[in-house]
């Protein structure tokens, strides 16, 4: 079973996943987008009509499905976003923008929040979008018995109902300043309601309309003609094709295959830089590697050992090595650079095996062993970064035994169960989801085991703060716990590496997920036949 943006089966059911700066001013909190626009750039290129897009995509499986509650992975994210719609958007700019939502506002404490249903807007079966229909498909992840990944986040809802066609009002059990966020969640896809429920066989509101799909193969979708975007989805037909061999996709796309790839291999993508007929698209991203450590369980429930992991890795070594330069330094805390709430004081942690030396000392300890569960599952490169660590850590007097652990089952067997471990994260649009959904002390995804009293007191007082000025102050201290005391070693953030025909156009491509925010099949287009 092939997982990459998210986690296996044995994980469904809870979902490991800048708000509006004028809040603190007015005390309540508005987007309208009344016509959808693409970014106003001065680079901006004329997309054109037609043709068959082919798109190679690295990770989907025979489990997969059409029922957006169980996405997980590029070909289910990237082929959900062709078949549907979402409340909100983020545009390439990292702007959230209203999609399905024209508009919505917050109450002053940012607890209850009433949001107007885009109207004109029709599904592939015909059905006019209502309000209804927005319920219907936010209550399908909610309830006790649901398996839904996108769960822990819909659980925030205290009570949701509409307020005539087209207004619904969502009311939560606590004050979250970024709420219309968690609504691009990509599992949220909004679906007609039939008979109260949400319909979840495929039809949506997007812009292609359902052909065929034979999961961990390809699927196939057409544009819908009565598409409300008149500016997005140029393609008269999509197709996605599982992928998985980096080297078959490689070869899929130089000879003609398929049209873009995503996922480059960083071992040989120096050769397709060479290749005129085609385009590197390196982004940078919330996406990062991770070595997760245990902190209730010996050695690493010492804050001291834990430090001395973290100065015993070289990430210089590993962005160059592993990367192929293709990202940026991890300083062991999950929030990007490009995040507005990102800690810039924050000093950089060098690969130092003196201060592990004095940290182990300071632990009570000469020397150290500890076993790392690796696999290139994690992320790719897994088992070679672990060696490298496992060198860089020797000078330090720490031996770290590398155990290579089979891909197949990493996530089931292996993740959240032993002790040290790898692990990835594709990394959240805010700061409060990422560290909700990863740090905090009863997350189903906490998966260092991580307890900190003053961090999750500040996550708590951040999610509720509608003054940005104070909220970066909270963020930049959770920042400053996650490296010095949390469980993760995070050395890397590793770039979106993608390869594209120069017949694609495409305008500034967005960063929040992998593939233009998975929304590629509706914002790119055959610039050449």
């Amino acid at each position: 079973m092939t997982k990459w943006d998210e986690r296996s089966k044995a994980a469904r059911g809870v979902n490991r996943r800048t708000i509006l700066k004028s809040a603190a001013a007015v005390g309540a909190m508005a987007i309208t987008s009344s016509s959808y626009i693409l970014p106003a750039l001065a680079e901006q290129l004329t997309p054109k009509r037609g043709g068959h897009f082919k798109l190679g995509v690295a990770a989907g499986g025979t489990s997969d499905s059409l029922d957006p509650a169980t996405y997980n992975n590029a070909f289910t994210e990237v082929f959900g976003h062709s078949l549907h719609g979402y409340l909100t958007e983020i545009d390439a700019e990292g702007t959230l923008t209203g999609e399905l939502a024209e508009s919505w506002e917050a109450s002053k404490d940012a607890k209850t929040w009433t949001f107007k249903v885009r109207q004109g807007v029709e599904f592939h079966n015909g059905k006019t979008l209502n309000a209804d229909d927005v319920i219907a498909s936010i209550n399908y992840h909610r309830g006790e018995n649901s398996k839904s990944a996108a769960k822990s986040t819909v659980d925030a809802i205290e009570d949701i109902h509409a307020d005539g066609p087209e207004t619904v009002v969502i009311s939560l059990k606590s004050a979250n300043a970024d709420f219309p966020y968690l609504l691009e969640d990509y599992h949220l896809a909004i679906v007609p309601a039939k008979d109260g429920k949400a319909d979840v066989s495929g039809v949506g509101a997007g812009g292609y309309v359902l052909e065929n799909v034979d999961y961990g193969v390809k699927g196939n979708a057409k544009r819908f003609a009565n598409y409300w975007k008149k500016n997005a989805g140029w393609f008269d037909s999509v197709e996605l094709l599982v992928i998985q061999d980096a080297t078959a996709r490689t070869n899929a796309l130089t000879t003609g295959q398929i049209h873009a790839m995503e996922r480059c291999d960083l071992k040989t993508v120096h050769l397709l830089e060479k290749n005129k007929n085609l385009e590197i698209v390196s982004i940078g991203g919330t996406q990062h590697y991770t070595m997760p450590m245990h902190c209730d369980v010996g050695p690493f429930d010492n804050p001291d050992v834990r430090l001395a992991l973290k100065y015993a890795i070289d990430r210089k070594q590993l962005l160059e090595t592993l990367l192929r330069g293709y990202g940026q330094l991890g300083n062991d805390h999950p929030i990007a650079s490009t995040n507005r709430f990102f800690n810039k004081n924050l000093p950089q942690r060098q690969y130092d095996p003196e201060k592990a030396k004095f940290h182990l000392k300071k632990a009570g300890l000469a020397n150290l062993k500890v076993t790392l569960s690796a696999s290139d599952a994690a992320f790719p490169g897994g088992v070679d970064a672990a060696v490298i660590y496992q060198q860089n850590a020797a000078k330090a007097g720490i031996t770290i035994d590398v155990v290579r652990e089979p891909s197949d089952g990493y996530w089931d067997n292996v993740w959240l169960k032993k002790p040290f471990c790898q692990s990835f994260w594709g990394g959240r649009p805010t700061a409060d989801w990422m560290f909700s959904q990863a740090y905090a002390a009863d997350a189903a995804w906490n998966e260092s085991h991580w307890k900190n009293a003053r961090f999750n007191e500040l996550l708590i007082a951040a999610r509720s703060e509608l003054d940005d000025a104070k909220r970066l102050e909270m963020y930049s201290e959770m920042q400053t716990l996650c490296s010095n005391d949390a469980g993760d070693v995070i050395p890397v953030f590793a770039n979106y590496v993608s390869a594209l025909s120069r017949k694609i156009g495409h305008n500034k491509i967005a960063s929040n997920w992998d593939l233009d925010g998975f929304r590629c099949t509706e914002r790119w287009w055959f610039a050449e036949a």
